[in-house]
């Protein structure tokens, strides 16, 4: 059954349902797709998808029912400042700046994972996949929890070990007190013409008002960002980059390394699409992008922007510390598209997911997928559902035909 808050989830699939679990303080929003079982009373094995930003569980309503009909139960939720997902007893409302971190650093972020699984009355889950900011995420639930995952498949974020953040580019001597995402912004900033790094700019505190309220609408934004990032954007010219430097991260397009006085609305504003190229558009047309549109209105976007603040600042990891050659040790997969930037947005992290980070990625098992940017789960939905299969499948568990 449909709930009322999520029946503006336009073109949800009718196998794919809608409901609120008690979670820590949270009533997390999940949507579901469950097989259709011989013995009702049997648990299908579980996948869990954890999106990224700015998205919502709504963002895997074209996997979710192919996965499902395979034999696995499909579990997608909004995460914490997301979406339909709110304070337990509370309406859901817009975060402020000023509100504590503390239940959005990494550990609490896993933490909710991991009790969603529980209250769901699953002991093991087949895989965990995250997309985006859910990749890291997924990587510590399988880095934590091997017990409890027994795969991981991230996507469009490659997971380059325990997290340190990128390494300074300057001295420790001329750095004094800055972490190491302020040390980068220092050398973007000095740059011809100054840039920024966008995981910065989300963390400062007009970005959230940025987003809400930019220039033409939440509507156009979105368009734009959204055609920006995928592969409909010819201008995604997607290569390794040769090292770590702020000259070399300066060939990132404008929404990850943006112009310093630019707001995120801005710097995507002159690559937005035409008439054209919208009614073209098959993966995310106007009425699926309005459902986003209609979520983020209700929410705005500092919920969301939270984990961004917890990752430029390391207080928020003290209490998730790891040895640096930890890995995940359980069956790993990486899916990205072809034309996705963010598989080598930090330079040297895919080459050092693939040969220590995961100890168990087979070389097959590191896919491109081509006529795919960064939405790569609602741009080649069939080909990802495929590859996680075979994933699967290679894995031991049992795939319906």
């Amino acid at each position: 059954m449909m709930s009322d808050n999520i029946a503006r989830l336009h073109g949800l699939p009718d196998n794919i349902t809608s409901r609120l679990v008690s979670v820590n303080d949270l009533d997390v929003h999940i949507l579901e797709a469950l097989p259709i079982s011989k013995d009702p009373a049997s648990k299908q094995p579980l996948i869990v998808l954890v999106h990224g930003f700015p998205e919502l569980a709504y963002s895997w309503r074209k996997i979710m029912g192919p996965l499902a009909a395979r034999g696995f139960a499909v579990v997608a939720a909004d995460q914490r400042g997301y979406g339909q997902t709110r304070y337990r007893g509370q309406p859901v409302r817009r975060i402020t700046y000023e509100e504590s971190l503390a239940p959005y650093r990494m550990a609490n972020m896993v933490n909710d994972v991991v009790a969603l699984v529980q209250a769901l009355g699953y002991t093991t889950v087949a895989a965990v996949v995250g997309h985006d900011f859910g990749s890291p995420i997924s990587a510590y639930c399988a880095l934590t929890r091997p017990d409890l995952f027994k795969s991981v498949v991230l996507m469009s974020a490659p997971f380059g070990g325990p997290f340190g953040g990128p390494r300074p580019l300057i001295s420790a001597q001329d750095a004094g007190a800055l972490t190491p995402f302020q040390a980068l912004d220092r050398q973007l900033a000095a740059l011809d013409p100054p840039r920024k790094h966008y995981m910065m700019y989300s963390s400062t505190p007009q970005a959230a008002q940025d987003l809400i309220n930019p220039p033409g609408g939440l509507h156009t934004f979105l368009r734009a960002y959204h055609h920006v990032k995928s592969a409909d954007w010819k201008g995604n010219d997607v290569r390794p980059l040769k090292e770590f430097s702020a000259a070399e991260l300066s060939l990132l397009p404008d929404y990850y390394i943006m112009p310093l006085a630019k707001t995120m609305p801005e710097s995507v504003a002159p690559y937005a699409p035409s008439a054209e190229e919208i009614a073209q558009n098959k993966w995310i047309p106007d009425d699926e992008l309005a459902t986003y549109v209609s979520q983020y209105t209700e929410t705005g976007f500092q919920g969301a922007l939270n984990s961004y603040r917890c990752i430029t600042d390391p207080r928020w990891f003290e209490d998730f510390q790891f040895p640096a050659d930890k890995q995940i040790e359980v069956p790993a997969m990486f899916i990205a598209g072809a034309q996705d930037w963010g598989t080598f947005q930090t330079p040297g992290v895919a080459e050092k997911m693939r040969a220590k980070a995961c100890r168990s990625m087979k070389d097959d098992d590191f896919v491109l997928i081509e006529r795919a940017g960064h939405w790569v789960q609602q741009e080649q939905p069939d080909a990802v559902v495929s590859h996680i299969l075979r994933f699967l499948r290679a894995n031991g568990e049992a795939v319906e035909t």
